[in-house]
């Protein structure tokens, strides 16, 4: 063989395995020249009066509901029309019944391959320190009560959510930024950093 054809077949390797890597990484995390496309969503977490409570919603409504059965804060998908802080407004009043008069960025998630679907999120956490009127006892999604942030911990709620919830709480004023993916309804991994 000369040296021509063996760079030729050494190119068709190459090419070879350049095009099995890039279905691995498609397989793996999307098409590199496509977008993300994330579903963009706000989670809000409302405090009492002394700070020491925080108003879930349990999910037990609705027998589709991925959340079935499971504590949440409030909050939900953004619409086209509206910027995050105007969705976790419309979100509380909707689902509470109160207005949101200080809100508090605490983080930003990177949820993939979340949910029965596989689908991607991209989710604003925010702790509400002060709102005004009183909020419902249930709504579509389930009842609504006041839970001691202490005892979070022994609540039925996603498996990822311990990770974070003690930065939504803690005193720390730097806002977190995690990357939390997600396979057949459990995280993987959590990865953060705060700025």
């Amino acid at each position: 063989m000369g040296l021509s054809e063996n760079n030729n077949l050494l190119n068709i390797f190459i090419l070879q395995h350049i095009e099995t890597i890039k279905r691995k990484k498609y397989f793996l995390s999307g098409s590199p020249l496509s977008p993300y496309t994330p579903i963009i969503a706000t989670l809000g977490f409302i405090m009492s009066q002394n700070q020491r409570q925080t108003l879930l919603v349990h999910r037990n409504r609705r027998p589709d509901d991925i959340h079935l059965g499971k504590y949440n804060g409030l909050g939900g998908k953004m619409r086209p029309d509206e910027d995050v802080i105007g969705c976790i407004r419309r979100e509380i009043r909707e689902e509470a019944g109160i207005e949101c008069k200080k809100i508090i960025l605490r983080g930003i998630i990177n949820w993939t391959d979340f949910g029965p679907d596989g689908s991607n999120w991209l989710g604003f956490i925010f702790r509400i320190d002060r709102f005004s009127g009183s909020p419902f006892k249930q709504n579509d999604e389930g009842t609504l009560s006041w839970h001691s942030i202490n005892s979070l911990n022994k609540l039925p709620m996603w498996e990822g959510d311990q990770f974070f919830l003690p930065m939504v709480f803690d005193s720390n004023p730097r806002i977190f930024h995690g990357y939390m993916p997600y396979r057949n309804g459990s995280p993987l991994s959590w990865h953060y950093e705060r700025i």
